[in-house]
């Protein structure tokens, strides 16, 4: 069978749909790997510490325990009450039981949202740059995905009057991060309040506000947008372990939100995976019980190394760049080099330059492009110290031969 007859033959949401550019660029960069090429690797958005051992014994022990059995779709209710705890916690949140759904992965918790609530047709508001599956978890549910542009003069954070303006008589939905993915901002409490104030005229409109990077917060203090009360009926909240726990393979996100949209997501996870595996429901138990400060080495390492690249980023010629306060990327615009060439190869757009990187300076990032920003690039600073000078010295070489 030809290629062409295969994609003749499939769904055709599946053809819509795009694949993560960041998956993809990971999976490049371990082609070329196989090939022998040196490559290092700063697409992926993942904490390269390994996972704490306190919540790795916590896995041993719920293996012992047998925790290998079916359990309830949304969850074992002892980790929905730790995860309760934690919303009071850390962020002044008050959930019951029944409005938290653990999933597996803070990505398929905001599937659930997506595709529980939005219709064919319906608009979702999304601030850009956005991390790239929101767009295409939109598309999925037959949704109309409305980017809201925000530049690196703002710190790629929306207005209040960006928010509204966008709002038509067919918005169901926004969906956001904070700390962001790609850019790392993170929005202040009297900016938040700000898009609260608008949200709370439009009692329709769901805001799905993805707080994965919490813990990773050079800020001093996180804030949610459901911690203002005449929001927080409107406000789905999600987390999980991946980042601040270095959890990425446990496969564990959650969320928090109201009732009705619980059930309605719990009823959708029903059908597709049920519950995530046991034993990692343990081990997130133990690690979110845990006080936040047992992951701040990791937090305050993050920050060095953002300090690093910061510091080198400023010395090459034509890379504009902010001062990104939380998770673990730079967004730099490398707009000053579409026209230029070298090496045979002339720079057009983003995805050229990320493309050039690769071949020219064996650097693996990812293109602004796949996240609404067809100006900038984003390098994961997930990686030692000594890996991420070599990769900037590579990154600077490449750059200053374009002309």
């Amino acid at each position: 069978m030809t290629e062409a007859v295969a994609q003749n033959k499939l769904a055709e949401r599946i053809n819509r749909l795009e694949e993560s550019a960041t998956i993809a660029m990971a999976r490049k960069s371990r082609q070329l790997i196989a090939e022998g090429r040196d490559i290092i690797s700063l697409s992926l958005g993942e904490p390269d510490f390994n996972t704490p051992d306190f919540i790795k014994d916590a896995a041993v022990q719920a293996i012992s325990d047998n925790y290998t059995k079916y359990m309830a779709v949304n969850g074992y209710e002892d980790l929905r009450i730790a995860i309760c705890n934690k919303f009071q916690r850390d962020n002044n949140l008050s959930y019951s039981p029944d409005q938290i759904v653990v999933s597996t992965g803070a990505k398929q918790s905001i599937a659930n949202v997506v595709m529980s609530l939005i219709n064919p047709g319906d608009e979702v508001i999304v601030p850009a740059p956005y991390w790239v599956t929101y767009v295409e978890i939109i598309k999925m549910a037959g949704g109309i995905p409305v980017i809201v542009h925000a530049g690196i003069s703002n710190d790629f954070k929306i207005t209040p009057g960006q928010f509204e303006q966008a709002i038509t008589d067919k918005t169901r939905m926004m969906i956001f991060s904070s700390p962001c993915n790609p850019t790392g901002s993170v929005y202040n409490e009297l900016e938040l309040q700000g898009l609260a104030n608008v949200l709370r005229k439009y009692e329709r409109i769901v805001v799905i506000s993805d707080e994965i990077y919490e813990h990773i917060n050079f800020t001093g203090q996180h804030h949610s947008l459901a911690q203002f009360p005449e929001v927080k009926e409107q406000v789905v909240t999600i987390n999980g372990v991946s980042k601040a726990f270095a959890m990425t393979g446990w496969r564990l996100g959650y969320l928090g939100g109201p009732k009705w949209i619980a059930s309605a997501c719990t009823k959708m996870q029903g059908q597709f995976t049920s519950g995530t595996s046991g034993i990692t429901q343990r081990a997130a138990k133990t690690a979110l019980e845990a006080d936040p400060s047992v992951v701040h080495d990791m937090r305050d390492e993050f920050l060095s190394r953002r300090n690093l690249m910061l510091n080198r980023l400023k010395k090459i010629s034509g890379v504009k760049i902010n001062v990104p306060p939380g998770a673990f990327y730079v967004f730099p615009d490398i707009s000053s080099y579409f026209g230029k060439s070298a090496n045979g190869i002339t720079v057009n757009t983003a995805s050229d330059l990320s493309l050039y990187l690769l071949e020219v300076a064996n650097v693996a990032i990812v293109t602004g492009d796949a996240f609404g920003d067809p100006d900038c690039i984003r390098i994961s600073y997930a990686a030692a110290k000594d890996v991420l000078e070599k990769a900037m010295d590579r990154i600077e070489s490449a750059l200053n031969q374009l002309a």
